[in-house]
């Protein structure tokens, strides 16, 4: 197995694998050992980007694998790893990014993160790390000031670079009309139902980096669904290739040139998952995919409400959001 393709985050001039494992597992705060064996077992076939965040209260057994990783050779030292982990809602005010930082570094026994993500494009009161958030909690989200006190850690060390998740192109738009450092990521749902053509070009132009979140639908989460997985293009293209529709999924992704984040602990498809880059998507392929109805899979409903800084879908992502099934019944 050949080793991962990187590619240069171009606000920090830092290199990104194109490939990386995930580490949100349902529910939250019910990470196992089964886990950390995971995240050794990925190492050891050649992953090296692993994701994590404050929400997912997986930064303790990521951090204790990363230890056993380094202290039975799988690597030869922390710096050989790319750990991203995000800043949760409650910790989106100045005052709070600073100490959330820290902490996360406390629970991944880190000095520094190559990428510290702002999770959502949404506070709430500090306190609690869950999701759904209380929408009582839900108060104005102060981009200027937030994104102040991620560039300061960056400028402290403590993270190689920082970048943003879930974030539109009106909301980019804003955070660029006044950031000293631009963002290097954006971190997006994507996949062949919802390709996200429009953001994927502005932030092109921008030299924005999109990671790629639920690849194949995220299947098993709070909002998943098996419609990616049970797409009948993608299944002739992946029947017709000799590949999985998981394999076609993520080969989809690379050739958008994003990376990818890809998350399971099943260790024939972690295996299965790394086979992505020795051969390519024909134009017919791409072309089929291209004609896939449209439908996002994790709308953000969590975040709306009347007394909230979001009243509706259209103000969180600025741009309208079907959630219909009718195309795929």
């Amino acid at each position: 197995m050949g080793s991962i393709p990187e590619t240069i985050l171009v606000s920090s001039d830092k290199t990104i694998p194109l490939l990386g494992f995930g580490t949100a597992e349902y529910p939250f705060g019910a990470s196992s050992e089964t886990m950390k064996d995971s995240i050794l077992h990925a190492i050891k076939l050649g992953y090296r980007h692993f994701d994590t965040a404050a929400l997912y209260q997986s930064e303790p057994l990521l951090g204790e694998a990363i230890s056993d990783a380094i202290q039975l050779g799988l690597v030869k030292s922390r710096d050989e790893l790319f750990i991203t982990s995000k800043l949760w809602c409650s910790d989106a005010h100045h005052d709070c990014v600073l100490p959330a930082l820290h902490k996360t570094l406390k629970n991944l026994k880190l000095d520094y993160l190559d990428l510290y993500l702002v999770h959502w494009p949404v506070s709430v009161k500090p306190g609690e790390y869950e999701l759904p958030v209380k929408q009582k909690d839900l108060v104005p989200f102060d981009l200027k000031s937030v994104w102040e006190a991620m560039e300061e850690c960056q400028k402290l060390g403590l993270t190689k670079s920082i970048g943003v998740s879930n974030f539109s192109i009106k909301k980019l738009e804003n955070l660029l009309a006044t950031a000293k450092i631009p963002p290097a990521v954006n971190q997006v749902e994507m996949n062949p139902l919802w390709q996200q053509k429009k953001l994927r070009d502005f932030c092109e132009k921008k030299g924005i980096h999109i990671t790629v979140y639920s690849p194949l639908g995220a299947k098993g989460t709070l909002w998943g669904t098996n419609l990616v997985l049970d797409c009948k293009v993608l299944k002739e293209i992946a029947d017709a290739k000799g590949k999985t529709i998981a394999q076609v999924c993520l080969r989809w992704a690379h050739e958008q040139e994003a990376s990818v984040l890809v998350k399971s602990f099943n260790e024939e498809r972690m295996k299965e998952n790394l086979d992505i880059f020795e051969w390519k998507l024909s134009q017919d392929d791409l072309q089929k995919i291209n004609q896939i109805p449209q439908r996002k899979g994790f709308p953000g409903l969590e975040f709306i409400s009347d007394e909230g800084p979001y009243k509706s879908l259209e103000e969180l992502w600025d741009e309208e959001i079907d959630l219909s099934l009718e195309y795929f019944t």
